[in-house]
């Protein structure tokens, strides 16, 4: 078979692009960690603040300035992504001015919603100063989302579809899921010195999220609020599994229109910070106090963003610390945060085999004709490209920490920037993006309501209680080591 049916798309396809720029950014990673040369530092991290002044930071804040970090990384991901879109045939100098207005544009609203008043968690007033924060973690995506929404749909016509030259935020999220995959390595390593109960937690949440909640949510969508398959299929997979992500590996699998995977992602920012805001609380004044464990497996099983879930633990771990000391007893900080953030990362290790199992499903009996005969190759054509570079990241990270290649605290060093500062800036650009291509009149048009109606019931009638009740049956009577006096 020709190389060519292999590669097909690889030099005009945004899926395709996305693999060679996240692995890019990998392999600069791994280069600076096996030379202890710098090359991944200068990327901008956006730190909660209080004094604006230290709103701005790099990856490794002793190589520059956070000014100079913002400036380096729009003249490098400028350079990268033009170079993609010269080779997918855009117009390029069309893209790299609305990209640089979008690039921009997030970045003030990255610093702006990163204030500690309005992200601060219990566990950073002390740190920052500060009495009281409204605690909502991820409110830089909603920020992102609504000014966005704003502008899409309310700036000149003109305006708006410049800027949807370089609003792309398949692209932009698929690069960050590559970057995950650095992460998931990352902390691949570290789990050789974790205990058996948070493993034990990644396999529930494993078992939660694809062989029961998905099934269920799909089954709900489609006799309930009789939504189409790429519908339901894409909305199980982000309610179910690991939100935006998910969703977006999911619609690139079954050949969803472009708005599908976009609207799910809105939904899943939207309902995380409700649960949030909710959950930590709920868990901790309610009979959960006496599972704490169980309540942080459960975060990662019900919690739907990384950014969301790893808030929630944090606040969660802080509120049931302070009630448990009221009560004369002092637990080990940290537990909750971990059992929810390991239960959530063990989630997102499976979105590639399950794009993978959606595409053969969708291509040999969803799509298929009676009598048609299917080439092999159309599910290599039809799996997502960038689901690849997420398992190289992934594999060649956890092989050559474990195999003692490379050392875990050099990979640390070099790759840290890449799985942290970049994916965070690409995850915040993708949903600035979503703003700008939303059109509500479509929304109207695609029942935006009904899709948010059949979310949130889903949510609370089948992820919630059946996330509960998984972490409970896993992790019942589990607690948090003494802290040490």
């Amino acid at each position: 078979m020709s190389l060519a049916k292999w590669f097909k798309g690889a030099r005009s396809s945004e899926d395709w692009w996305a693999l060679w720029i996240g692995l890019f950014l990998v392999a600069i990673g791994l280069i600076g960690a096996v030379a202890g040369f710098d090359l991944t530092g200068w990327a901008v991290a956006f730190p909660k603040w209080v004094d604006i002044g230290k709103a701005l930071r790099a990856a490794h804040p002793e190589l520059v300035s956070g000014w100079a970090s913002l400036i380096l990384s729009y003249l490098i991901f400028s350079v990268v992504t033009c170079l993609g879109a010269r080779i997918m045939r855009w117009d390029v100098r069309r893209y790299f001015l609305a990209w640089t207005v979008i690039f921009w544009l997030t970045a003030v609203l990255y610093i702006l919603s990163r204030n500690a008043y309005v992200q601060g968690t219990a566990v950073d007033r002390e740190k920052y100063g500060i009495g009281w924060s409204l605690s909502i973690g991820g409110a830089h995506y909603i920020v992102a989302l609504l000014v966005g929404l704003i502008i899409g749909n309310l700036a000149p016509k003109r305006f708006r579809e410049f800027l949807k030259t370089a609003a792309r935020p398949e692209w932009f999220i698929k690069i960050a899921i590559v970057a995950l995959g650095t992460k998931l390595g990352l902390k691949a390593i570290e789990a050789t010195g974790f205990t058996m109960e948070l493993l034990v937690a990644g396999a529930s949440a494993t078992i939660a999220a694809y062989l029961i909640f998905w099934p269920l949510a799909y089954t709900f969508c489609r006799k309930v609020f009789k939504l189409t398959r790429e519908w339901a299929a894409t909305l199980a997979s982000g309610i179910s599994i690991c939100g935006v992500s998910a969703a977006i590996a999911t619609g690139s699998a079954i050949r969803a229109r472009a708005i599908v995977p976009i609207m799910i992602s809105a939904l899943v920012v939207v309902f995380a910070v409700f649960e949030l805001l909710i959950l930590p609380s709920v868990l901790t004044y309610s009979p959960w106090f006496n599972e704490p464990i169980a309540a942080g497996a459960s975060l990662g099983l019900t919690v739907k963003t990384d950014g969301a879930d790893a808030a929630a633990g944090a606040i969660t771990d802080e509120l049931m610390r302070n009630r448990a000391a009221g009560m004369g007893v002092f637990w080990e900080a940290g537990w909750i945060l971990s059992a929810a953030i390991m239960t959530k990362i063990w989630i997102d290790m499976f979105i590639g085999i399950w794009a993978f199992l959606l595409a053969v499903i969708w291509v040999y009996h969803v799509e298929k004709r009676p009598g048609e005969k299917v080439e092999k190759m159309e599910i290599w054509w039809r799996f997502p490209k960038f689901v690849i570079g997420y398992f190289i990241a992934w594999f060649v990270v956890m092989g050559l920490g474990l195999s003692g290649v490379i050392s875990p605290q050099s990979l640390e060093w070099g790759l840290k920037p890449v799985e942290g500062a970049m994916r965070h800036l690409f995850f915040m650009l993708t949903f600035t993006s979503i703003g700008l291509v939303t059109n509500f009149r479509e929304l109207a048009k695609e029942g935006m309501g009904r899709l948010a109606l059949a979310y949130g019931l889903i949510l609370v009638v089948i992820i919630i209680p059946i996330g509960w009740g998984i972490a409970w049956l896993f992790h019942h009577g589990m607690v948090p080591p003494l802290a040490t006096p």
